[in-house]
């Protein structure tokens, strides 16, 4: 029962909310009813998330021909996920309230903001990956309305774009999953995977299935080729959806990969193989081409958007170097990004909310009106460009680590090099809305300094907490390290 919660309470909550929300919808006793619904019912699925990750225990859903089940299980991989999940959007669902205080469709976007969980959770705790392409499908269908939620065309574009290359890219890894299904004999998630380097060789379309669902799936996770919906639905969505599309959504595309590749094949089949080097190439692509155009963007949140882009991709790095350091740094990113990127994004969206200001160079004085969310949105910059002793240095050093440590020729040597040139890059596109915000200048050319109200304490709160948040694991990285090690060893030696 316990892992049933998480899954099927937001789904209920959110289709109720869409049912009967509209009637609440006006600004007034009505509309406080509305929030304060959503936000119990988002609190009730956070504990529920917790409550399952800490429980544990398996249930099966459906027993199908062919030895195919549909089950959910809390591992140690799905509990990481589930309670950086459930952290992540309680603390969105918060500033969401504040931020469309005066959206008169907030109970369509609430309810499917509640249901969005429902099939992350039903990802983060599938048994085999039967369970999670299904949930992987619903979580495209659920997600897709709030990238749709301001009905602009520019809306409608982005909701598109992202609605086809998500369900391509599940398309291409389709063909590796009904492959599996017959090589295996099993889709059931299993450490260390089916496949060793010696019956590799007996299934020669293991490695084109490989491939195709690294590619398919890198396409949640916005990495090249199929990156293309991320700088588009980012700007488009209202700044809520931004921050969980790239502190949470983006991370099912990494948890796919790492559950085809680690739990089905196994790393053992694909060490040392061309679909190593091809996973590597595309990363390193991926990580350098983000990050030159997140230089090169103007658009606050789109800039933003490229970033995550790159950013997500020193993930699919690590888990490509199938090495436990790089493991251990892979994982340890996908908690400090997540962090990081949801207060950027929120901070971006206060900023747009209190200014209506778009473009990072229209930021000047910016220090004057939101001094202390400005910090956290430095804290959390300084975090995500590596500079000790705040999160981000922490995870890019294992990934360097990893690298160095790896037997895969050439990317010892350049994975260090591209992570290095990025950070440059990184510091290029983040720190000039820092300078000018704090230290406006006084030359006549410059345009005029920038005007507007302090953010809602309700937007300013989930902001501040995920900036400490971002140099406090830094600080205190002992105890997320010892726990994603633990994973690396179970998921690497097996």
């Amino acid at each position: 029962m316990f892992l049933l919660l998480p899954v099927f309470f937001p789904l209920a909550a959110g289709a109720a909310i869409l049912l009967a929300g509209r009637r609440m919808e006006k600004v007034g006793k009505s509309r406080a009813l509305l929030d304060g619904i959503f936000l119990a019912a988002q609190a009730l699925e956070t504990g529920f998330i917790l409550l399952a990750a800490a429980l544990g225990g398996n249930v099966t859903l459906l027993s199908l021909t062919g030895n195919l089940t549909m089950g959910l299980r809390a591992d140690g991989v799905g509990r990481f996920f589930g309670v950086l999940t459930a952290v992540m959007w309680f603390l969105t669902a918060v500033y969401a309230v504040s931020y469309l205080k005066e959206d008169g469709h907030a109970a369509r976007f609430y309810g499917f903001y509640l249901m969005v969980p429902g099939a992350l959770m039903g990802l983060d705790f599938a048994e085999d990956l039967l369970t999670f392409y299904v949930f992987f499908e619903l979580m495209t269908l659920t997600s897709l309305p709030l990238v749709l939620h301001e009905r602009t065309k520019e809306a409608v574009r982005a909701g598109l774009k992202y609605l086809f290359y998500s369900v391509g890219g599940a398309f291409l890894a389709l063909f590796g999953i009904f492959y599996l299904a017959q090589a295996a004999g099993s889709l059931t998630f299993l450490p260390g995977g089916y496949f060793t380097a010696a019956s590799a060789a007996s299934a020669p379309l293991l490695l084109p299935a490989a491939l195709c669902m690294i590619v398919g799936f890198g396409a949640k996770a916005g990495m090249f080729p199929l990156h293309g919906w991320l700088p588009v639905a980012h700007p488009a969505a209202p700044a809520p959806a931004s921050a969980v599309l790239s502190g949470v959504i983006t991370k099912t595309g990494v948890l796919a990969i790492l559950r085809s590749t680690y739990d089905l094949i196994g790393p053992e089949a694909l060490r040392g193989t061309w679909v190593q080097s091809a996973w590597l190439i595309l990363s390193l692509l991926t990580v350098f081409l983000g990050s030159m155009l997140a230089y090169r963007e103007p658009v606050f949140k789109k800039r933003l958007a490229y970033s995550t882009v790159s950013q997500v991709s020193y993930v699919l790095f690590g888990l490509g170097l199938m090495d436990p350091l790089g493991f251990t740094g892979a994982l340890a990113h996908v908690a400090f990004h997540s962090v990081i990127k949801t207060g950027l994004f929120l901070f971006a969206g206060a900023v747009i909310h209190c200014t209506g200001r778009t473009r990072a160079e229209e930021l000047r004085g910016l220090g004057r009106i939101m001094p202390v969310s400005l910090g956290a949105y430095t804290a959390a910059s300084l975090a995500l460009i590596g500079i000790p002793p705040a999160s981000g240095f922490i995870s890019k050093w294992y990934l360097a680590q990893g690298a160095l440590a790896s037997d895969t020729g050439v990317f010892r040597y350049l994975g260090p090099a591209v992570l290095l040139l990025s950070a440059l890059l990184t510091a290029g596109y983040l720190l000039p809305p820092v300078i000018a915000g704090y230290f406006p200048g006084r030359e006549p050319e410059e345009p005029a300094l920038i005007s507007g109200e302090k953010p809602p304490a309700m937007m300013a709160l989930p902001i501040l907490l995920l900036g400490a948040a971002a140099v406090l694991l830094g600080c205190f990285p002992g105890p997320l390290l010892g726990w994603i090690s633990r994973l690396a060893e179970a998921g690497i030696v097996g």
